[in-house]
């Protein structure tokens, strides 16, 4: 891994980590929603802008697109000639939250528990569900397409519902409280869900096997969970972090420490609103010393951000 070039004065990106928690109502709302018409490859996608966070101008100049580009044109679109992985909504029961809470999880074309798999966990951002990245960023699509083209090593997917206070029966997409989305949640993960997952899939069980990752407020809970949980996970995937997202000096009391991961992987768009959170730890990182890869591409805080997030970072998963 390595650092680009820094961005602007540390000092004066860095205030995005500090904004209230009480700025998360802006994020997206409402049930996501199906597969969406084709649009050029890397081109913002017409409605996919958060709710309440309309794109702004561009902020500061595209970095990282010389080795990250725009992705090709069809990489989120399922082809027909191609083995496609297989994505189910499961029920699992939490001791911690003491109720029945939904996951959905993908396994690759050919998954046999004959073999291990690694796993990546995937957030979802404020007031959605796991379809936010299965349905809205296709990241099972792009994952399909990645396998059938050699570009990465069959993995397990597993979107969780970020939110505490869901359940099978109803999976609260307006609950945006802190109870909701902070330590329960980060409790049933830890506790519930990835035993859930390490009993009943064919996977390794190690942290060189086993990335977290999200988007907006998922980013922030992959943040939170993961550095300081560096004994878990050995691959960090962050997309447009929200301000749910710890100070810096709370999330990296030891720079030093994030030498162990395998990859960090830090990706915004610079025409979203929310742009300084990741950039302003970017720039920590970059003077501290921290190899991390930074992408800042044209989009805005949207489903396109993601998906060409999700398209180069899971090239770079579990290799060494």
């Amino acid at each position: 891994m390595r650092s680009l070039n820094p961005v602007p004065q540390y000092l004066v990106l860095l205030a995005g980590l500090m904004v209230a928690t009480s700025f998360l109502h802006a994020q997206v709302g409402g049930p996501a929603a199906g597969p969406q018409a084709a649009a050029p490859a890397g081109a913002p996608r017409a409605g996919a802008a958060a709710g309440g966070l309309a794109p702004t101008a561009a902020q500061a100049p595209e970095e990282g697109m010389a080795e990250f580009p725009v992705p090709p044109q069809g990489f989120d679109i399922a082809r027909e000639n191609i083995p496609h992985g297989d994505l189910k909504f499961v029920e699992y029961d939490s001791k911690t939250l003491l109720t029945r809470r939904p996951l959905r999880v993908y396994t690759p074309p050919g998954y046999s528990a004959d073999r291990k798999y690694p796993v990546l966990y995937l957030q979802h951002g404020l007031g959605n569900t796991g379809t936010e990245w299965t349905q809205r960023a296709k990241a099972p699509i792009i994952a399909d397409n990645l396998l059938a083209d050699g570009k990465i090593q069959p993995l397990i997917i597993v979107f969780p519902d970020g939110n505490a206070t869901a359940t099978v029966g109803d999976e609260k997409q307006g609950d945006r409280t802190s109870e909701s989305y902070g330590t329960p949640y980060e409790n049933d993960l830890l506790k519930e869900i990835i035993p859930f997952v390490e009993s009943h899939y064919s996977v390794y069980t190690d942290r060189a096997h086993r990335a977290i990752g999200g988007m907006s407020m998922g980013s922030g809970q992959a943040l939170n969970i993961g550095l300081s949980h560096l004994d878990l996970f050995g691959w960090i995937t962050v997309v447009a972090p929200a301000p749910n997202t710890k100070p810096v000096a709370d999330l990296i009391p030891d720079p030093a420490a994030l030498k162990q991961l395998k990859v960090l992987w830090l990706g915004s768009g610079n025409r979203d609103p929310l742009m300084r959170i990741n950039q302003g730890l970017h720039t920590f990182l970059v003077e501290k010393g921290v190899p991390h890869f930074w992408r800042l591409d044209g989009n805005a805080h949207d489903t396109a951000v993601m998906s060409s997030n999700f398209y180069h970072f899971a090239q770079k998963l579990f290799k060494e």
